[in-house]
């Protein structure tokens, strides 16, 4: 468990953020400017808190009262920078055996060939880092982080500089470390889409202070919350399982708590445990039972919650067996007469789901 409570003033600027995380990949999300690299700063000990506390399960990092502040180097924190910071001077080798002569005595147990395998890199360990792709130099980034075996890793904009196809090898691995060495992960990104794709739990940050933190099924569907989840692209998330497959059709049926749902197809095994990603833009609402449409997906629940957005638009979170977010014209919530307890249809176009690389993937 790692819990942080810290304060700190830069000029004008001024951070006051607590939050409690477990094992597996908590995001730190939010616009430029919200504090989320002062924190990550503060974590590693490259910032000092004015005010606060910092513990990773029974080991005090820092508390002003106590005046404890245990140095960067033996704090144990693993960091992942978007610029990559590889040696230059050093084989790919030579930079992974640097993390291991960085490892605390008696840490874990990750080895060599486990990083090596995992990030599959073998095939470079005699290059230097200036003969590798930006892919390449973040495989080997990690790599080297990993090698500390640290209590916990930092990621801050790790695939920032890289594109999508990059980007589309990377996240499968990132996915992969936290469940094969159970490492606690603080990952810091502007992409909604890295985040719903990678994270179990969502701290919201909005200058400076946090505005949501939990597990991110239910941040995203927090409607008050909405602004800080991706505005006009915030949307549901949900887990599911592959039932079948239709090549005659391209298509695949998953099973949701709410039932079966159809979605684009996908050559994933059946059983196979999905994370789905459904943007509130793309449910329609119906009050009476949809007949003759060319929509498949339809689940009949309530509204449990709604709220008032911008540009006319009404949220509202429905209980479909699932919780899902919608957003519809204020017109259309009136001229329907919905409101807290209304019973609905909601309707999900099947083309629009996984519109993104990163709505469907995996888990």
């Amino acid at each position: 468990m790692l819990d942080v409570s810290v304060k700190k003033t830069f000029g004008d600027f001024h951070i006051d953020a607590s939050f409690s995380v477990g094992p597996g990949l908590t995001a730190l999300f939010g616009p430029s400017g919200a504090g989320k690299t002062a924190i990550a700063k503060m974590l590693g000990g490259l910032e000092t808190p004015d005010e606060g506390h910092i513990q990773i399960g029974d080991r005090t990092l820092f508390n002003r009262q106590k005046a404890i502040n245990v140095p960067v180097q033996e704090r144990n924190i693993g960091f992942v920078f978007q610029e990559h910071r590889l040696f230059p001077h050093y084989s790919v080798r030579g930079n992974l055996n640097y993390g291991q002569r960085n490892r605390q005595a008696g840490s874990g147990s990750v080895t060599f060939k486990d990083v090596v395998d995992l990030l599959g890199i073998g095939d470079l360990l005699a290059r230097r880092p200036g003969s590798l792709s930006l892919g390449e130099q973040q495989r080997v980034a990690i790599g080297r982080a990993l090698l500390s075996n640290p209590d916990f890793l930092v990621m801050d904009e790790p695939l920032s500089s890289l594109d999508s196809a990059r980007k589309k090898d990377i996240i499968p691995l990132i996915s992969r470390m936290k469940s094969e060495f159970g490492l606690t992960i603080i990952y810091i990104s502007h992409s909604l889409g890295e985040i719903t794709r990678l994270a179990d739990s969502l701290v919201l940050l909005d200058k400076g202070q946090v505005k949501g933190a939990g597990p991110i099924e239910n941040i995203v569907n927090n409607l008050e919350l909405i602004p800080y989840t991706g505005g006009f692209d915030a949307g549901s998330v949900l887990e599911a399982t592959v039932v079948s497959h239709d090549p005659s059709f391209n298509m695949s049926e998953i099973e949701t708590e709410g039932g079966p749902m159809f979605i684009p197809g996908r050559d994933h095994p059946v059983g196979s445990k999905f994370r789905v990603r459904i943007r509130a833009r793309d449910v329609a609402l119906s009050a009476a039972e949809p007949k003759d449409l060319s929509i498949l997906n339809r689940f009949k629940g309530q509204i449990i919650d709604h709220r008032s957005g911008q540009a006319g638009m009404e949220e509202l979170l429905l209980d479909v067996g699932f919780r899902l977010t919608a957003r519809i014209t204020r017109k259309s919530f009136e001229q329907m007469k919905l409101g807290h307890g209304s019973e609905v249809w909601a309707l999900i176009k099947s083309v629009t789901i996984g519109s993104s690389e990163l709505d469907i993937h995996l888990i």
